[in-house]
């Protein structure tokens, strides 16, 4: 089947936001109150007016809200929370050309630290690209690991979906591509592994988060129940799709390998070029590594740990982690006794090539601002919940998890989308005598699958960053997904069943 060329990411996130402001003179504005944390009160959003509520327990009991008091006192929500029960029409505040141009511009402001992290990652690595450590590094590893391909996958697999589930790896994915594209190329796969193992194995953490702060354990908070609530389930949907997911990829590598015609990078795309092409392995013979190679290997990795690190351990964020790779290139910079404008000239060359990834970043943002300002994203929240409600447990849940699926092609933000969705579809759950945790995974479940191909989440950003086309990833994708659903579909069906 011929396949017509796609439009470029920004091209199609531009038609994305055209579709959402149009959508804006469609959909009744409305709005639910807010409530949020402030200097030790809480703050409740009406139309009008905001009123300063004493921060007790009793006071979210008021509002129906299922929240724990503490879980606001301690920052566990830093946005404003949607009360149940409260949504309200408002007068229309239709989108117009004027507001499509400003939104990727806002979208771009809005996303300023994803922006910045990802160029000081370019930086850093075109800084260490320089010294041609990583060069040879790539060529002993791609020598050691003939004939064991698989088994990279499967590690890499496994510790991507892992840092996806426990701590919420997503941006930070990033920084493996440089690593990564050379290896698997070089292993005789094409480009769609990298964005399989990297991109695809956190995407598949948001479906089976079991310790994520971002999805399971704020929507758990805002759901009222303990996040450690279907743990168990969770740690199971955890190993399933973990499995089924590396099989598919290790599948799809290994048949790639065997003939290179059948990569869909070569059939849609007819072009398997190395986007990194200064770290391409191009010698079959192991060349003994000095010591300068190996400390500047073991400080390349030792950055990227300490960036995993920071992030388990010590809750650090897009600062703390951009700060690590500025600190590592001038680390690697006085090891390879760099002049000052040798250094800033390579720095600003290697966030340079990244500018693109960083804008497509923040135009995608620019959906969520589009929607937002036109008050329309609580209207689609309020009639998505009317419409599943009143239905059988099973079908209930999976009808959740569908609506979850359609809200991430507006909504990627997991924690956004927990804050705003969770408090109303909690309400529902006690309702229909649902159980809270099963709400919680329908919104899991449904944001992992439909984060796999949604162009505003990190998908546009990691095939721009491996020269990737859309459809070559999703002709890839599309029956994992299927197979997903339906794991998904029996794991909420015999969740709800056991009450």
């Amino acid at each position: 089947m011929a396949f017509r060329k796609l439009p470029s990411p920004l091209t199609v996130l531009m038609l994305v936001i055209v579709i959402a402001a149009i959508a804006t003179w469609v959909i009744p504005a409305g709005k639910f109150n807010t409530i949020e944390y402030s200097n030790g009160t809480l703050i409740y959003h009406q139309q009008d007016k905001d009123i300063t509520l004493p921060s007790t327990q009793s006071t979210l009991d008021s509002l129906r809200l299922l929240i724990k008091i503490e879980k606001f006192v301690d920052g566990s929500f830093r946005k404003p929370v949607s009360v149940p029960g409260t949504y309200h029409k408002l007068n229309s505040n239709h989108q117009n050309v004027l507001n499509i141009v400003q939104a990727p511009i806002k979208g771009i402001y809005d996303s300023f630290e994803v922006i910045l992290f990802v160029m000081f990652i370019g930086g850093f690595i075109n800084v260490f690209y320089s010294s041609g450590a990583l060069e040879k590094g790539l060529q002993n590893l791609s020598n050691r690991m003939k004939g064991k391909e698989a088994w990279l996958l499967v590690v890499l697999g496994f510790l991507m979906s892992f840092g996806g589930s426990s701590f919420g790896m997503a941006e930070e994915g990033f920084a493996f591509y440089p690593i990564l594209v050379p290896i698997f190329l070089a292993a005789g796969y094409d480009l769609l592994v990298p964005v399989a193992v990297i991109f695809g194995g956190n995407q598949l953490g948001t479906l089976s988060s079991f310790s994520n702060p971002f999805s399971t354990i704020i929507a758990s908070n805002a759901a009222g129940i303990n996040w450690g609530d279907g743990l168990i389930e969770r740690l199971i949907v955890f190993a399933v799709s973990t499995i089924v997911f590396i099989w598919y990829v290790v599948r799809y590598a290994q048949k790639v390998k065997k003939d290179p015609t059948k990569s869909l990078v070569y059939q849609l795309d007819k072009s398997v070029t190395n986007p990194f092409a200064s770290a391409t392995v191009t010698s079959s013979i192991p060349e003994k590594s000095s010591a300068r190679t190996n400390f500047l290997i073991a400080l390349f990795l030792l950055s990227f740990l300490t960036m995993i690190g920071g992030v388990i351990f010590l809750e650090w964020w897009l600062l703390e982690m951009t700060t690590v790779f500025l600190v590592a290139a001038f680390i690697i910079a006085l090891v390879l006794r760099m002049s000052d404008k040798t250094f800033i000239d390579r720095f600003i060359k290697g966030a340079e090539s990244l500018l693109g990834v960083a804008f497509i970043i923040g135009v995608a943002r620019g959906v969520t601002i589009i929607l937002n300002e036109g008050n329309i994203s609580d209207t689609i929240v309020y009639y998505a919940a009317e419409f599943v409600s009143g239905m059988p447990t099973g079908l209930f849940l999976i009808m959740v998890m569908v609506v979850y699926m359609l809200f991430t092609l507006f909504i990627s933000s997991t924690s956004g989308m927990a804050v705003v969705t969770m408090p109303i579809m909690s309400q529902l759950a006690v309702l229909t005598g649902v159980p809270g945790r099963e709400i919680v995974n329908a919104y899991l479940f449904g944001m992992g699958i439909m984060g796999m191909i949604t162009p505003t989440g990190l998908l546009l950003p990691s095939l721009a960053l491996t020269n990737t086309s859309f459809k070559a990833w999703f002709k890839f994708i599309w029956p994992l997904l299927v197979i997903l659903f339906v794991l998904c579909s029996i794991f909420l069906i015999i969740g709800g069943l056991q009450g």
